[in-house]
């Protein structure tokens, strides 16, 4: 495969399709005009997106029924890590995406390349990522966003009518925002995105979540997708320096 003459993918079955369609319309519920990279390789696809506000990736892998494809993402390897050779990247719209995607059989006609956001050439790092240690489970995460929001709108309704604009809201959110989860450095907005997207949908306690890190980049990894954000005081993903991928 290459970007030139792919014109169209096959999931490994429907449930992937599904589960993809409703990624790209989470995406799209955020930002009609929302583009997503796609990469392809080793079986299986990786597709790229950030909602607006959270600086963060969100990124959902789904696996390839085409040759050599059969067995998918190799045990061990990252949710949104495409194994081995790049063999397709492209960034597309992801309305146009979403449409082309045939929920009953799970093929895929790849639209027209587009000229991406400047987001699309900052992508985490593919390898060396090491797990981080205490990470609460799903509920405790889902609890987490769920008191901060509570804290946002007694706060935000405590304001007097005077300061209760855009300013001071953004203000009050990103000092909740901005916090980290318990002692791992995760800032709270990266679980914040991994439920609005759907990532942190009821799944057992004990599913497999956890939570990586390469370099100056975090991975808050669930069984429906990941997030990915650079910390280390860079401010989210925005103006960075375009880094291999």
């Amino acid at each position: 495969m290459t970007a030139t003459t792919v014109r169209a993918l096959r999931l490994a079955d429907t449930a992937e399709a599904a589960d993809l369609a409703a990624f790209l319309g989470r995406l799209i519920r955020y930002d009609r005009a929302a583009a997503v990279r796609l990469q392809a390789g080793g079986g299986a696809v990786a597709v790229f997106g950030r909602p607006p506000a959270f600086e963060v990736l969100a990124i959902r892998t789904a696996r390839l029924r085409d040759a050599g494809a059969a067995e998918g993402p190799v045990e061990g390897q990252v949710e949104g890590q495409v194994e081995g050779p790049v063999e397709l990247d492209v960034t597309v719209s992801a309305g146009e995406l979403l449409e082309a995607i045939d929920e009953l059989t799970g093929g895929i006609g790849l639209p027209a390349a587009v000229t991406g956001p400047p987001w699309t050439g900052v992508l985490p790092p593919r390898g060396g990522w090491q797990r981080v240690p205490g990470l609460p489970g799903p509920a405790g995460l889902r609890q987490a966003v769920a008191a901060a929001v509570t804290e946002f709108r007694t706060r935000d309704e405590a304001l007097p009518a005077a300061h209760r604009d855009r300013a001071e809201r953004d203000r009050i959110g990103r000092d909740i925002w901005s916090r980290t989860v318990g002692g791992t450095g995760l800032p709270l907005r990266a679980v914040h995105a991994a439920q609005s997207v759907g990532f942190l949908r009821p799944m057992p306690e004990d599913a497999p979540v956890a939570l990586l890190k390469a370099g100056a980049w975090m991975r808050l990894r669930t069984p429906y997708g990941s997030i990915a954000v650079r910390t280390g005081g860079t401010g989210g993903i925005g103006g960075l320096s375009v880094t291999p991928t």
